[in-house]
């Protein structure tokens, strides 16, 4: 079974948690015993360093060790002495290697120190003459002595001789290590339960924002489109949401975009169907003679629905990119010219009266497809010999900035309002106040220029024109 992110989350936190906790724990006690041993041999050393003085003294007072040889009572105060962190009194092991024989040094040793690496201090030294014979010692133990020298103006005068071995700790150093071990591991489990808490809700605070996020995906597979998710950080967490609202905006303007795409083609298709519908009936009641008038009419409607499709055909490419381009260095001036003369009668029959600036002081030559270009110029040229009052004028202008070759196509009343200029180039969009579905089309045309216009790396803009109409401003890229 798959476990939640939150699960994950808290199981990632904590396991790293762990790792550092035991591995501060282990360092931490690492450090504690090498520090301790390290201060357990500092005083072994002081010890050792105290000894020597207290011989040298004692050497010195008595010109020689005869007084000090055979008097194991003296040697063994001598030994307690040294010690500067000693009780007291002696303890009763030690009092009892006193009354052993004056030869025996070191005696056997008492329980708890019978373990070799735990030998005390006292019963691991030994006290060797300038020769390194025996005063106080074992010599079958010679060979194990590590000798540290006793000078007496400036003369060795012997040597005292310390057997291998770890000396013990006190019984309160015991306690502390004991103690300090025990506040080792309720540190360590405090923070582990800490740990655990916090990687709980560290778990639950990341969590929980791609929980939302994996809701809404789910809600947006099934088609909720004004889902949104609240952004409460800066981080990546909250650039995911703002990223998933920005998708969730785009999917749903997308969405109402194919409504009004399909609503549009249904009504643009229903009408031209019902006048055929209509008309048809007509004809077959005997209502309506059937004349050369009539066949011409039904004739028109066909060509509408005809246009529609054809249109509806060509922006659905267009959108696709499946518009063939066979783009070549080619005059754009020349094309428009030779589609201008070609659509000239349209304008004559509605008086309408063209005036041509060609502002360019050279020829110019663009990439592009020459069809694709005559499809563009036909439709602006059909836009306003269609919508363009009667008697009106159209100014078409041709001039060069920087690198583009500009054309604007402006014509005269009617114009457009301000606010709806955004609007011209989306699909079926019509001005009804100076548009009609008889004379014009059906609201694809300057959508389909839109994109063939993209399609060449230009733009394409409507303004107000000069002469109180609409005008198209279009810049294409020149050829280097």
């Amino acid at each position: 079974m798959l476990k939640s992110i939150r699960v994950k989350l808290f199981l990632t936190f904590l396991v790293t948690t762990l790792l550092v906790v035991t591995g501060m724990y282990v360092f931490m006690r690492w450090s504690l015993d090498r520090g301790f041993s390290e201060f357990v041999e500092s005083r072994q050393q002081e010890q050792v360093t105290n000894l020597i003085e207290e011989l040298s003294e004692h050497y010195a007072i008595n010109q020689g060790w005869t007084g000090l040889a055979g008097n194991k009572q003296q040697w063994i105060e001598l030994l307690w002495q040294s010690n500067p962190h000693r009780h007291s009194r002696p303890p009763s092991w030690l009092k009892q290697a006193g009354k052993d024989a004056a030869d025996v040094w070191p005696p056997a040793l008492p329980e708890p120190h019978a373990n070799k690496r735990q030998v005390p201090f006292e019963l691991r030294a030994m006290l060797l003459n300038a020769d390194k014979s025996i005063i106080f010692g074992r010599q079958t133990a010679l060979s194990q002595l590590l000798l540290h020298p006793i000078r007496y103006q400036e003369q060795v005068v012997g040597f005292l001789g310390l057997l291998p071995g770890k000396a013990p700790n006190q019984l309160s150093e015991i306690r502390f290590m004991e103690k300090q071990s025990k506040s080792f591991i309720w540190i360590a489990l405090l923070m582990v339960v800490l740990s655990a808490g916090l990687a709980l809700l560290l778990a639950y605070i990341v969590g929980r924002p791609l929980k939302r996020i994996t809701g809404a995906a789910k809600a947006l597979a099934v088609g909720c489109y004004d889902i949104r998710l609240p952004v409460e950080s800066g981080d990546e967490l909250g650039q995911l949401a703002r990223d998933f609202n920005e998708m969730a905006a785009a999917l749903e303007q997308s969405e109402q975009a194919r409504r009004r795409w399909v609503a549009d083609i249904s009504h643009e298709l229903r009408t031209p169907l019902a006048v055929l519908r209509g008309e048809l009936e007509a004809l077959q009641d005997g209502i309506r003679p059937l004349t050369a008038a009539a066949v011409d009419s039904l004739f028109g409607d066909v060509m509408r629905l005809n246009r529609l499709t054809e249109d509806l055909y060509q922006l659905s490419l267009s959108d696709q990119g499946a518009l063939s381009y066979r783009k070549a260095h080619v005059d754009p001036v020349a094309i428009l010219k030779d589609d201008l003369a070609a659509l000239k009668p349209e304008f004559d029959n509605k008086r309408i009266s063209i005036s041509w600036t060609d502002n360019l002081p050279n020829p110019v030559r663009i990439y592009a497809d020459p069809d694709r270009l005559s499809q563009l110029y036909r439709n602006l040229l059909n836009n306003s010999a269609n919508y363009t009052d009667s008697g009106g004028r159209l100014a078409i202008s041709v001039f060069s900035e920087a690198d583009k070759l500009v054309l604007i196509f402006a014509d005269s009343e009617p114009g457009v309002p301000a606010q709806e200029m955004p609007k011209l180039f989306d699909r079926f969009y019509r001005v009804e106040s100076s548009r009609n579905r008889h004379l014009g089309g059906a609201g694809l045309g300057l959508a389909i220029c839109s994109n063939i216009v993209e399609a060449h790396n230009g733009t394409i803009q409507a303004q107000s024109s000069p002469l109180n109409g609409l005008a198209v401003r279009i810049e294409l890229p020149i050829s280097s």
